[in-house]
């Protein structure tokens, strides 16, 4: 049986989205129940060297958004990083969305061993289609939204796993 790298990619960002959205959402009411501007949320950070809630959402967007627009042969989108707070993360989350299930498949799924350079930085990295998805789009998309999740319950946000994983289908 094979699967396609559309497929894949689909189910795991939608899920991840609604997760995320869900998280921010909640963590929007936290912060206006305690009367805490949101910007203290959204710069928090869990270590001193790593980036802070806005930017963890930003990575869990452009991230897939664009190595999926690569597998794709589509132009690759504009996120410009300029949200400063929870409606405007959740919006991002949504163009997100909405960008990856609205990429043709047909593309994305040909050739998955055929090899893919990705520019990173300043430099240029070379990946099969498949391993694009697996080693990088996939664990990029887990950990930075994963790392948001926890910089909110961190602050007291009410959320769990359920949360989290947005009631996946059964």
């Amino acid at each position: 049986m094979t699967v396609a790298i559309s497929s894949i990619a689909r189910t795991a960002t939608d899920q991840m989205y609604a997760g995320l959205d869900g998280v921010l959402l909640k963590g929007t009411a936290h912060a206006k129940a305690r009367h805490v501007d949101e910007a203290v949320f959204l710069n928090w950070r869990l270590a001193p060297d790593m980036f802070p809630l806005i930017r963890q959402v930003q990575f869990a967007t452009e991230i897939p958004a664009r190595g999926l627009s690569r597998l794709a042969g589509v132009e690759v989108p504009s996120f410009p990083d300029i949200e400063t707070t929870f409606e405007e993360l959740r919006e991002r989350v949504a163009r997100a969305r909405a960008h990856i299930n609205d990429l043709p498949s047909v593309p994305m799924d040909a050739e998955p061993h055929k090899e893919i350079k990705v520019p990173m930085g300043k430099e240029e990295r070379s990946f099969t289609r498949i391993n694009l998805l697996q080693h990088f789009i996939l664990p990029n998309l887990y950990f930075h939204t994963t790392t948001a999740y926890l910089i909110l319950r961190h602050l007291g946000v009410d959320i769990g796993k359920l949360d989290f994983l947005a009631a996946p289908p059964r």
